[in-house]
């Protein structure tokens, strides 16, 4: 395994950032003196040029003065006829032999040379060309020292040998110190929530009011802890509602055989099995929507397939008709979808079981296409949802009050319809403002192109 290393997050943060700044700043510092050496040689080189043609120009004029002035503090300039003798010289070398023999010809010639500079000797780099004089060919060399130039650069070097270790232990400290309160608010963040639990949700980080990356940190560990709370409190009323609609079959199932081992001979058969069959189904109705909703909330959606909704929604309304209410599908049209026709046609069976349930004397279906949705409507006469229970009543267990309800329903088929709308790409709504309850289900409806390529009618699965 590897090693792990003992240094903190602040102090390899500190050290890296403090690196990589030096190192940076050593690069520019290198490339900065460099810089400046060749534009001082550049410069140099350009003015030596220039005073050389003014010399030769002078030569040819017949006009040199016997001391060249035009000179740096740190130059040597000769002029020279083509017999070796010394015209004329700057104040360093007058009276001294010419510094140099090279004949450069008409071109400019560079190179280094070491020449007096009075009682010294430097080195320079020494611009030498020919002209014509009223006598003949002259000479001119001119020199600048190189020692200006390095003095120039050693004088920057110095100062940046000095000064980036400086700047760079100043980043580092400023590094330390700015870390070490960013990581502190992490820090606290940290132990805040490391001593919520289960039974703390409602605890909630307290943020300091900056609004930067650890305070938005701060802002989303408390709607993930809101989320988890709320979670919790799901799956509390989840198992309390559990209990509570076992506990009805199960105790009446229990007084049921009670009796009958109390008084063998005085129990009716047929009631008794009729009461113990009866909660065995309701007990039965309910782990089966259990296991449903369990399923649609875990599982991943199954690959959805076109089909024709209309033909599932009148085999559902004909399966219905076997009950008490009236179903009219005189507005059910054409609606060709893409969707997994098991999950639609548990969503189209739990509306209608829940508008058959409800209804005082009719259930009507509406199903159209409007914008690329398809859109069925299921609407019941019954005494419909309070406005008070409207946001509810998709919960899971949620019943309504007696108006709205009877026996016999785990309060888990709108919250399962619901979760299996939006699977497929839809979704479920109560529609407000109508008597009664109306809910519609929208779904995606199938391209037109698909539809005309199919030349018919879309196959229906049975379920």
């Amino acid at each position: 395994m590897p090693r792990r290393s003992r240094l903190t997050l602040r102090t390899r943060a500190t050290i890296a950032a403090t690196a990589v700044f030096a190192l940076t700043l050593a690069g520019a510092s290198v490339l900065l003196v460099t810089t400046l050496e060749s534009h001082l040689t550049t410069a140099s080189d350009q003015l030596a040029r220039a005073r050389i043609h003014d010399l030769l120009d002078l030569a040819a004029r017949d006009a040199l003065p016997a001391e060249l002035r035009n000179v740096d503090e740190e130059g040597v300039a000769q002029v020279v006829d083509d017999r070796g003798r010394v015209l004329a010289a700057s104040e360093n070398v007058a009276g001294r032999a010419a510094i140099d023999d090279t004949d450069p010809g008409t071109s400019y010639v560079v190179r280094t040379v070491r020449a007096p500079d009075d009682s010294e000797t430097e080195t320079y780099r020494l611009w030498s060309a020919s002209g014509p004089s009223p006598d003949g060919t002259v000479t001119v060399h001119l020199g600048n020292s190189l020692e200006s130039v390095s003095e120039a650069s050693s004088a920057l070097r110095h100062a940046l040998e000095v000064g980036v270790p400086l700047v760079s232990a100043l980043l580092g400290l400023i590094t330390w110190l700015v870390l070490g309160r960013v990581l502190g608010r992490l820090d606290r963040i940290r132990a805040e929530v490391d001593q919520i639990t289960d039974q703390r949700l409602s605890t909630r980080v307290e943020g300091d009011g900056v609004p930067d990356e650890v305070g938005r940190l701060a802002a989303t560990m408390n709607a993930m802890l809101a989320r988890l709370e709320s979670a919790s409190e799901r799956q509390r009323r989840f198992v309390a509602d559990v209990s509570h609609d076992l506990q009805s079959p199960l105790a009446g199932q229990r007084v049921s055989l009670e009796l009958a081992l109390r008084d063998p001979a005085g129990v009716d058969p047929e009631r008794l099995r009729t009461e113990v069959l009866g909660a065995t189904g309701e007990m039965e109705r309910l782990v089966r929507d259990l296991l449903d909703l369990a399923a649609a909330d875990e599982a991943e959606s199954p690959p959805p397939a076109p089909f024709d909704l209309d033909e599932l929604v009148l085999e559902e309304a004909t399966r219905a008709r076997t009950g008490p209410v009236p179903v009219d599908t005189s507005r059910v049209s054409a609606a060709p979808v893409r969707a997994d026709p098991g999950d639609v046609r548990r969503i189209v069976r739990n509306l209608l079981d829940n508008a058959t349930e409800h209804a005082t004397s009719r259930v009507e279906l509406r199903l159209d296409t409007q914008g690329g949705r398809v859109r069925l409507d299921v609407v019941d006469d019954g005494p419909g949802v309070p406005d008070e229970h409207r946001d509810l009543i998709f919960d899971r267990f949620y019943r309504a009050d007696a108006a709205r309800s009877r026996e016999g329903g785990s309060g888990l088929g709108l919250a399962i319809a619901r979760v299996l709308a939006e699977r497929a790409g839809g979704r479920l709504t109560l529609v407000a403002g109508t008597p009664g309850g109306h809910f519609r289900l929208e779904l995606p409806a199938l391209d037109q192109s698909v539809v005309a390529a199919t030349a018919g009618r879309l196959p229906v699965r049975r379920s």
